[in-house]
């Protein structure tokens, strides 16, 4: 690599401040690794996107310090709905109140720049980390001393590099950063498009507190309120049909009225109409040498389960203490190799899942019929499914370096420690602190 002596240096860049950059950046700052943060949005992108998080995740908010302001934003959702095409109820799962074997809420909606807001603030606490706004990464290059990126700054149009250690592409599903490292994704077969749909009202819609699933092959739909005064639907369009049928309230509301009634079309204000192109993609390998792909630059998740974001927040978990700990050299470099062993078949476990309940939502044919017609009304009459339905448990992380399965059998490794309430009081997460413990009966 040439001309790097000439540029600034720092352990870790992270390519984008998405809720993934911004907790990985976080995360190895509680470690004590300087790292600088760059964005090509000035502040925290305005559209909502992802609106819902797991108790398992939730955790991950709570060791970066945020769980009392995201508790203050945050919307419990009460389980979920399965209705058929005339809005009739097909099947009901009904979660129960209060907080899980986590210490929280097993499913909670959210609006993503509260949530990146609250990230952002709870960053300036860091005096380690270095967050640049309104910059455009146009390369990133490695030698054998580690990595060069590239950026200019989109106001003032100058160019500038930084050399890191390491580099960590959180930067989207269009990630330069995986397109640096020659990683390509690889396409699950599943791409729906869908419109998406935000509104504000102060107006009380008198619907149930849950996920409501409309399952049907000619308009498939969904339906969740996010907040005090949030709601989301999402419609599957049909073929030639796109966000520009929809521009305005007025347009809409058709859609949403099943479920506003007899609100005032003038009390629903408009926070976004959008088509979404729901994809499932994996990139066939998420580091090369001293870059790794973090979030939506290694996996694109259909939102039927809402796992897209929470993916990339456990990315950042699963690789910010390795980093750490191979940069103060508590740790071997081959820790790092365990990133993507354990997260790829993670994240693509649970994809599958999400191709699999948006198929029964959308299917046509005699799969979609069976589903609906026969299966989905028996559902909640079979001992026990229930709970798999709204169980926020997560597949076991496969073998690693670090994590030692054996071949055959069940077994607790690899499968996340219960946040179980100690003797004093408190939870497990606030006794570890983020340390290795031992943990014995």
């Amino acid at each position: 690599m040439t001309g790097h002596n000439a540029v600034r240096t720092v352990p870790v860049v992270i390519v984008g401040a998405g809720p993934t950059g911004l907790a990985a950046a976080t995360l190895l700052a509680q470690h004590g690794v300087e790292c600088t943060v760059l964005e090509r949005w000035e502040s925290v992108y305005p559209q909502p996107r992802a609106v819902h998080l797991d108790d398992e995740v939730y955790r991950i908010l709570a060791r970066l310090g945020v769980a009392e302001e995201f508790a203050a934003v945050s919307w419990h959702c009460h389980g979920l709905r399965l209705l058929d095409p005339r809005l009739r109820t097909l099947a009901e799962f009904r979660r129960a109140a209060g907080n899980g074997r986590h210490g929280f809420p097993a499913a909670n909606m959210f609006d993503q720049p509260e949530l990146e807001g609250i990230l952002r603030a709870n960053l300036k606490a860091h005096g380690k980390v270095t967050l640049r706004g309104n910059v455009e990464v146009t390369r990133v290059t490695q030698g054998s001393g580690g990595a060069r990126v590239d950026f200019t700054d989109r106001e003032t149009g100058a160019r500038e590099a930084i050399h890191a250690d390491y580099v960590l592409g959180c930067d989207g599903a269009n990630s330069l950063t995986r397109d640096s490292v020659g990683a390509t994704m690889k396409d699950l077969r599943f791409e729906q498009r869908w419109l998406v749909a935000d509104v504000a009202t102060s107006a009380d819609l008198g619907e149930w507190e849950g996920v409501h699933q409309v399952c049907d092959p000619v308009r498939a739909a969904t339906y969740m309120r996010i907040g005090q005064t949030r709601y989301r639907w999402e419609f599957r369009l049909g073929p030639g049909e796109t966000a520009a049928h929809y521009p305005d309230r007025q347009r809409l509301h058709p859609l949403i009225a099943p479920w506003t009634k007899d609100v005032p079309v003038e009390d629903l204000e408009i926070v976004r109409i959008a088509e979404y192109t729901f994809r499932a993609q994996v990139a066939d390998r998420w580091r090369d040498r001293r870059v790794f792909l973090l979030g939506d630059a290694a996996h694109l998740t259909p939102p039927f389960i809402g796992q897209g974001l929470g993916a990339g927040l456990r990315d950042a978990a699963n690789l910010a203490w390795k980093l750490a700990g191979v940069l103060d050299g508590t740790l071997p470099a081959r820790v790092l190799d365990s990133y993507e062993a354990e997260r790829k078949p993670h994240a693509r476990a649970l994809i599958r899942l999400a191709m699999l309940v948006g198929k029964a939502m959308t299917e046509g044919g005699r799969f979609g019929d069976l589903i609906r017609r026969v299966v989905a009304p028996r559902l909640a009459l079979v001992p026990g499914i229930s709970g798999h339905v709204l169980n926020s448990e997560t597949p076991a992380l496969h073998r690693s370096s670090l994590v030692q399965r054996p071949l055959r059998g069940r077994s607790l490794a690899g499968r996340l420690c219960p946040n179980a309430v100690l003797d004093d009081g408190r939870r497990f997460d606030e006794a570890a602190a983020g340390r290795f413990v031992l943990v014995t009966a």
